[in-house]
């Protein structure tokens, strides 16, 4: 009998000692991969197909999630699937039910919460990994918390925070959420400043819907500045601008002719002016329209 190569003793010694690790390693390269998808979604021109898949997709990072529990970019992006998704195809939707099927919406809008809390929770648990004890003390001292926070984290910092602000957008009823914004605060403020230009635009257009919750320490003149640079950056190429602008500054001060011109101009957008981030712009528009048939039950006549 033939003696075997020296590299096939060793995978055979460690497939019987250590079969285990090989299937974490396998794992963990399918994680790798998955947590680099890319925009292979964000790209597409159907919203209702990218709906029906990513479901299973978030169900599969659950899963890899069980054998791989500290795989920080997958922890990541699991957030940010679960966050991309309640707010696209849940919180959505119930915005244009909203005012045919409150019934409706209302259980959406409870779902897409559950979403979001999800989400962050993924999160959370990245940011323990990378900074230890950040679990206890986020909310209790943030600045202290993230100051060791580098360039590289800005993608983690931006999706806690969009995960978590978005939940507590949703659900103003709920003190033991509302309690934590100034860490959610904190967050994307720290994303800002090192990297404010990270994702085209991405952190100030959050920054524009913080800064117009003046009872929460925000100010409509600096969400103008968030929006001038979001705008700025993705060369008007996005609606999402015009639209957080649009429901944050603008019925705030009850300005109903700069409402509906920033919902126009978020309409006259074309998708493929931006093709990486078209399907965003689709379901951004799609919400852009609902709003404008809110028009009578947000301005007072």
């Amino acid at each position: 009998m033939p003696r075997l190569p020296l590299i096939a003793h060793l995978a055979l010694a460690v497939s019987v000692l250590s079969g285990c690790s090989i299937k974490t390693m396998a794992v963990t390269t399918v994680a790798n991969t998955l947590a680099e998808t890319g925009d292979v979604f964000s790209r597409d021109d159907d919203p209702e197909l990218v709906a029906d898949a990513i479901p299973f997709a978030l169900k599969l990072y659950e899963s890899l999630l069980d054998s791989v529990p500290n795989h920080a970019p997958l922890l990541i992006a699991t957030c940010s699937g679960f966050t991309q998704y309640a707010y696209a195809f849940v919180q959505t939707e119930a915005d244009i039910l909203r005012e045919d099927n409150y019934e409706r919406a209302t259980e959406l809008d409870a779902r897409a919460l559950k979403l979001y809390l999800r989400g962050r929770d993924y999160c959370l648990r990245a940011l323990e990994l990378r900074f230890r004890g950040a679990s206890a003390t986020l909310t209790t001292d943030a600045a202290t918390t993230l100051e060791r926070a580098e360039r590289r984290d800005v993608e983690l910092l931006y999706w806690t925070a969009a995960s978590w602000g978005s939940a507590i957008a949703l659900a103003p009823d709920r003190p033991d959420l509302l309690i934590d914004f100034p860490a959610v605060r904190a967050l994307i403020d720290r994303a800002a400043a090192l990297e404010d230009t990270w994702s085209t635009g991405s952190i100030h257009e959050i920054l524009i819907t913080f800064e117009s919750l003046e009872s929460l320490g925000g100010s409509l003149d600096k969400a103008r500045e968030h929006f001038a640079r979001a705008v700025e950056l993705q060369g008007g190429k996005s609606p999402g601008p015009y639209v957080a602008l649009a429901t944050g500054v603008s019925v705030a001060k009850q300005d109903r002719a700069e409402f509906e011109k920033l919902l126009e101009q978020a309409l006259a957008i074309d998708p493929d002016a931006a093709p990486s981030t078209r399907l965003v712009t689709i379901i951004t528009q799609r919400r852009a329209r609902a709003l404008q048939t809110q028009v009578g039950s947000l301005f007072a006549q």
